[in-house]
């Protein structure tokens, strides 16, 4: 039995949710998510909270979908209401970031600048080295600010690249370093 899919999702003030076949829709002052639940995981929606089921005849798979489905429906109820946020730095010379419209325009050292188009959803926010992207969706915000990073790794001898604000990089010793060991 699953310790987190039997856990009920509260639901705050000026936040409803409902069931639509296979589909749980939830929808608050920030705006709607939906999501399209498995064969044999269902939701019961009250007033005040939902709770993620397994069917009396649900198989395995159900059993091992119904923790991550409830944590999906948690994740839509606090993106409605609080939504998420993710914070990237851009490290080294002459890298740099503007917004312009719905694209980010980035110089990340390579000999063209790079248009990245931000997806329906998810809005960014460019001040001095930092880049904020911030939406409802936490999957799409994740993967968005992922691909982000990918752009221009961060690189261990110098930092430099688009690093997540609360990472650590870990640096290493350049060849100068393993010359002064051999004296």
């Amino acid at each position: 039995m699953s310790r987190i899919g039997k856990l009920p999702i509260n639901l705050p003030a000026n936040t409803s949710a409902e069931v639509r076949g296979n589909e749980l829709a939830v929808k608050g002052p920030k705006g709607e998510l939906k999501i399209s639940l498995p064969a044999g995981v269902e939701a019961i929606v009250s007033t005040q909270s939902i709770v993620i089921k397994t069917g009396p005849a649900a198989g395995k798979k159900a059993g091992a979908l119904w923790g991550l489905f409830r944590n999906l429906a948690n994740n839509m109820v606090v993106g409605v209401t609080q939504g998420y946020e993710k914070k990237l730095e851009i490290n080294g010379v002459g890298y740099r970031a503007t917004l312009a419209e719905k694209k980010l325009l980035m110089n990340l050292g390579y000999s063209h600048p790079i248009d990245f188009s931000l997806p329906e959803g998810i809005n960014a926010v460019v001040a001095g080295n930092l880049i904020t992207l911030s939406g409802i969706n936490k999957g799409l915000l994740g993967e968005t600010a992922a691909r982000l990073r990918k752009l221009r790794e961060p690189e261990p001898y110098k930092g430099k690249g688009i690093k997540y604000a609360e990472e650590t990089i870990r640096r290493k010793a350049g060849k100068t370093a393993a010359k002064g060991a051999d004296k």
